[in-house]
């Protein structure tokens, strides 16, 4: 416990040749509304705004909620910026005592006075700093005031104020700041369906301009990363390496300003097993400090993640330094290369790429540079990470806290040796770490024997992707027939399973029906629907599934996941200057991001889909065809034209985004699956049906016989559907899935 007291001590002080804070600057978009004014608590000025926009009152609502958005950053910042300058001050030293010592062990029968004292007065200096700083930055109460609850900063996260923002700028008719309030609100929340709904409508609306759909909340790290990387990829390395260079420094401006929250009140701190002190001072001290440190090693992986997502970006501080040090290479600045490949290795010292690169560098510079090293700003991140983590892994390893270590370049010396094993499981578990399955290039497919009358015509070349392909004729006429009745009789009977005939959650102007494999057989037995029906939507769903399988895995056995019928209509009287897609591009295991060009593939995507298909069973409609896009989500790579009998499968992953245009006449049916590896994830509503559709021969003849002569006033079909019910034993799942 003493060590890891001295081990405090020493983090207390900044590192050596910290930067001064930077210059505060007020949020994109966010003016500062009262200058010169202290902020107000966050919370009041929050739920007045929400008071002011439930009574229809749309300029104080939005003057309220941009204060409360002002104050709460205003609140960040000068914690932040009062860290910095504290750890700064002249006084902040600590006494020489602690620094030159060894370590409690090393002076045996020492009191603890000589350390205890000192350590704390330093808490005490650094205490009255941070109380005078915020007092002069925040007004009278200082941080103390506007101390705001774990909902509310839940709700700022989540960026809920802009979607009241963008309500109240379109009643007040500005209209560009509602889309960009909108836009801010969607970036981070993507599955927001209403919200996916209003931005469509902001599109088509004469007045809003394209720049309008800003995001007025993304860190600058990642405005300008992205832009770095746009240059590079167009082998401009000379514009490309201010917007690198930008990135990185913003990148450390964010991890600072996350690390300085760490700071902030206990109850803001997330608890994690083990920190709870139930001890005295020291115990106190050691667990509230222990969360501080689990607080800070988080902020690398905040600082990572992109807004809407849940998992960071692997590695995103040394793949900034690697694009760095090849946009120096390209423009023939190698010192600055070197500095940027040396603190590469700072991170993983047998990168053989890195190690390449920099005997590539000292050989084109022609002579030894000793004065070059790695960047002044890693060195100084890579030693304060490495002390924190020092120190979790002690308290880990002697008070029985836990650490959850977010970088997969933390040196296994640094682990103590009894929790090497536990941690390199831990680390294997994580959802960022397991990449999406690649596409197989067209070599590695087998030949495959098509069932008769099944034809290829088109395979991944010639739809422009990869793991795609359209077949024929996996339908007759007469099959396709049957399956339209099937949902025709389902969705009469008001029993359709899956959207219930509602509008679709993707567009206003469609109506979709949809049916389970075991919703149909529960319809069959009760006599709803035709067991005719019922019998082949099975029957099919399984034909395609072994022809999916055999041209895709033939090695490895695909299960079905999920099927849907699914028919979407137009509605009538809503199709004119209709500018919306009937189903948006997506991809079906991962969360597509259209600005990076990246699939992320985590909730609420499907995560264990391998494989998709769509068949089709009519073509008299129009609209409605499927198509693929590149990963922008715009470019269009493939077009297909629905018709009986036509399957389209592919990939369910990233290198296979599509959508589906507008209907905007008729009704479109089809039959949509999803397949998997994973055997855990398979459908057991397809055994149940399959088990509920079998019956014994005698009763399937006397049903036979007694159908012409059927009771003409037979039990609705809530009763009959009851006895299915009681008969099997338990209640069926009906499941909903968009």
């Amino acid at each position: 416990m003493l060590r890891f007291l001295r081990l405090l001590l020493l983090l207390l002080l900044p590192p050596p040749g910290s930067p001064e804070p930077p210059e505060p600057t007020e949020p994109p978009g966010l003016a500062l509304l009262s200058p010169g004014a202290p902020p107000q608590a966050p919370d009041l000025l929050y739920a007045d705004g929400l008071r002011a926009y439930a009574a229809g009152a749309w300029a104080p609502a939005v003057a309220l909620l941009r204060e409360a958005l002002r104050s709460q950053e205003a609140l960040g910042r000068t914690r932040r910026d009062c860290g910095a300058r504290c750890a700064a001050e002249p006084g902040a030293a600590l006494p020489a005592v602690l620094l030159s010592a060894t370590g409690p062990e090393s002076r045996p029968g020492q009191a603890p006075g000589p350390w205890e004292r000192p350590l704390l007065r330093a808490t005490l200096r650094r205490a009255e700093c941070l109380t005078q700083c915020a007092a002069r930055r925040l007004g009278p109460g200082g941080a103390a005031r506007l101390r705001v609850g774990k909902a509310l900063r839940d709700a700022f996260r989540r960026r809920e104020p802009y979607n009241y923002l963008q309500r109240a700028y379109y009643q007040l008719k500005k209209l560009d700041l509602a889309a960009a309030a909108a836009h801010t609100f969607f970036v981070a929340n993507p599955t927001h369906l209403q919200m996916r709904e209003d931005m469509a409508k902001y599109r088509r609306m004469s007045g809003v301009r394209p720049q309008s759909f800003r995001d007025l909340e993304t860190p600058p790290h990642w405005a300008a990363y992205d832009e770095g990387l746009e240059l590079l990829g167009r082998q401009e390395a000379g514009l490309a390496l201010p917007r690198l260079e930008e990135a990185l420094q913003e990148s450390l401006t964010q991890m600072e300003s996350c690390r300085a929250g760490c700071e902030g009140p206990e109850e803001q701190l997330e608890e994690e097993e083990g920190t709870r002190s139930q001890g005295g001072l020291y115990e106190a001290i050691a667990g509230y400090w222990i969360r501080v440190l689990q607080c800070r090693q988080r902020c690398v992986g905040d600082m990572a993640t992109r807004p809407g997502r849940s998992s960071p970006v692997p590695d995103f501080l040394p793949s900034q330094l690697r694009w760095l040090h090849q946009a120096y290479a390209q423009v023939g600045s190698l010192s600055q290369a070197m500095e940027n490949v040396l603190s590469v290795l700072l991170f993983y010292p047998e990168d053989e790429a890195a190690k390449k690169a920099l005997n590539q560098y000292q050989a084109q510079l022609g002579e030894s540079r000793p004065s070059l090293g790695p960047r002044e700003d890693i060195q100084r991140f890579v030693l304060r990470s490495l002390g924190e983590k020092r120190q979790l892994y002690y308290a880990m390893e002697h008070l029985g806290t836990s650490f959850k270590d977010p970088d997969p370049w933390t040196p296994t010396a640094f682990i103590p040796e009894a929790l090497r094993e536990k941690l390199r499981e831990d680390q294997e578990k994580r959802p960022w770490d397991h990449e999406p399955p690649q596409p197989k290039p067209l070599t590695h497919w087998k030949d495959v024997l098509l069932l008769e009358g099944v034809t290829l015509t088109q395979d991944a070349r010639q739809l422009n992707g990869s793991e795609r392909v359209v077949l024929d004729g996996l339908l007759t006429p007469a099959e396709c027939g049957v399956l339209l009745q099937l949902a025709k009789d389902a969705a009469g009977a008001g029993a359709g399973s899956g959207y219930r005939g509602r509008r679709s959650p993707h567009t206003p102007h469609e109506r979709f029906e949809g049916l389970t494999v075991l919703k149909a057989a529960q319809l069959a037995r009760v006599g709803t629907v035709g067991s005719q029906g019922a019998k082949l939507l099975l029957e099919v769903s399984e034909r395609v599934r072994t022809l999916t399988e055999a041209y895709f895995s033939p090695e490895r056995h695909l299960h079905l996941s999920f099927t849907h019928l699914v028919c979407r209509s137009a509605i009538e009287g809503e199709q004119e200057q209709r500018m919306d897609l009937s189903h948006p591009v997506h991809a079906d295991n991962c969360v597509l991001d259209p600005d990076t060009g990246e699939c992320w593939r985590e909730p609420p995507a499907y995560t264990y889909r391998d494989y998709s298909g769509i068949l089709y069973l009519n073509d008299d409609f129009k609209g409605g065809d499927l198509f693929f896009t590149e990963p922008n989500a715009l470019t269009v790579t493939a077009q297909v034209r629905p018709r009986c009998g036509r399957l389209v499968a592919f990939s369910s992953g990233g290198e296979n985004p599509h959508g589906v245009w507008a209907v905007t006449r008729g009704r479109r049916c089809a039959l949509a699956l999803w397949h998997t590896w994973a055997p855990e994830h398979r459908e057991q509503e397809w055994a149940e049906a399959k088990e509920l559709l079998q019956e014994p021969k005698e009763t399937e003849e006397e049903e036979e016989e007694e159908m012409p002569t059927r009771d003409p006033a037979p039990e609705p079909p809530s009763h009959r559907l009851q006895q299915v019910q009681d008969k099997a034993g338990k209640l069926p799942r009906v499941r909903e899935e968009l």
